[in-house]
């Protein structure tokens, strides 16, 4: 009889046994059923530190956290690929709810370090000395793609020209006028693009010219200790390593009357005026002010200044922006801008870097001299 009971009792403890194996089974196959695999990866400039980079698998409804970090000289731009449940696709450390089988991406950018604007197009240096353009190219002002090893970089109405690494320059763009007759250009440190002709400040303090002299804007040849220079349309200004500033070209408006200017540490030339920046942050300007492009008296703490064709923009030190002038196209739109290191201004746009080396842009944009958003 214990035998039999003994029997019985192992019998049905495997059948137990059995049960319960089959019920892990299955709550196993439902467990898989309910998860789902997220692959990651990144583009050249960072990379993805949490949870890495691969293939990683969660259940239905995880909240998984996401960080992307870039490499020095680069930014995030943004996720890519199956981004529908990432909580905010613009930012580096966000998260991504599991509903599915997803691939995304973390982009990264280089930065902009200096940006140029001509009359509708508008140039940028990256960190690794490349340059993108965007904007009028009827006349190949734009065709940049293939330039290395950029500086610096300035835009004439349609020319482009950029000073390489080791002083030499290079232009594209309109040459009716030879304004980009640059190639035997050497030691040069800064250029500047007026409408019609190009500067360049060479290391010595000198400056050299080529394009158009309808108005005298290259007769530049007993300058000295030059250590700023500016192009307008018609006029070319040089700020001197004593703070005084000389002038020469179109004066018709009194855009090179500067010979008074005093303690100025840079200078920007418009269509047909002339501003400089005081090195106790105060403001100076000649020339056309029909459209009060030179109403800058009660400026401060500025650290930079633009001018476009009509309209005039400065920096606060605090990366904050002021900007009078016409304001037809949205050009004088940066009150809300904030953190920029650099801004120019083409004829009728503007253009701002920020420290994250990202870009920004207001004004008229028939052209697309505006789409700096990607850069």
């Amino acid at each position: 009889m214990k035998i039999i009971l003994s029997l019985k009792r192992h019998h049905y403890l495997a059948k137990f046994s059995i049960f319960l194996i089959t019920v892990a089974l299955i709550a196993g196959m439902v467990g898989c059923s309910g998860s789902h695999n997220l692959a990651i990866d990144s583009t050249v400039g960072g990379l993805v530190t949490h949870p890495g980079e691969g293939t990683f698998t969660y259940y239905e409804g995880t909240v998984v956290i996401l960080a992307a970090k870039a490499e020095e000289g680069y930014h995030f731009v943004n996720w890519t690929g199956n981004v529908s449940t990432i909580a905010n696709v613009e930012a580096a450390t966000t998260t991504i709810t599991m509903g599915g089988n997803y691939s995304i991406t973390a982009s990264f950018n280089r930065y902009i370090v200096q940006v140029a604007t001509g009359a509708a197009h508008t140039v940028g240096v990256r960190g690794d000395g490349t340059v993108v353009a965007v904007g009028w190219n009827d006349y190949g002002q734009c065709n940049v793609g293939n330039w290395t090893d950029i500086v610096h970089v300035s835009a004439g109405a349609a020319h482009t020209v950029g000073v390489k690494s080791n002083d030499t320059v290079v232009a594209v763009g309109y040459n009716n006028d030879g304004q980009c007759d640059v190639d035997g250009w050497t030691s040069i440190v800064q250029v500047a693009a007026g409408d019609f002709h190009t500067v360049g400040r060479q290391s010595d303090g000198t400056v050299v010219t080529v394009g158009g002299n309808s108005s005298g804007q290259r007769d530049v040849g007993d300058w000295k200790d030059i250590i700023g220079v500016a192009a307008g349309w018609y006029h070319t200004v040089g700020v001197k390593s004593d703070g005084t500033v000389v002038a020469v070209g179109g004066n018709s408006s009194g855009q090179c009357n500067v010979g008074n200017w005093t303690d100025i540490i840079q200078v920007a030339a418009g269509a047909a005026h002339t501003v400089g920046v005081k090195s106790d942050g105060t403001i100076v300007a000649v020339g056309d002010n029909s459209s009060g492009q030179c109403n800058v008296d009660g400026w401060t703490d500025i650290i930079q200044v633009a001018a476009g064709a009509a309209h005039t923009v400065g920096i606060k030190s605090d990366g904050t922006m002021v900007a009078v002038g016409n304001n037809g196209d949205g050009q004088c739109n940066v009150d809300g801008w904030m953190d920029i290191i650099q801004v120019t201004t083409g004829d009728l746009h503007t253009v701002g870097v920020k420290d994250d080396g990202t870009v920004v842009a207001v004004g008229r944009n028939d052209e697309g001299q505006c789409n700096v958003d990607g850069w």
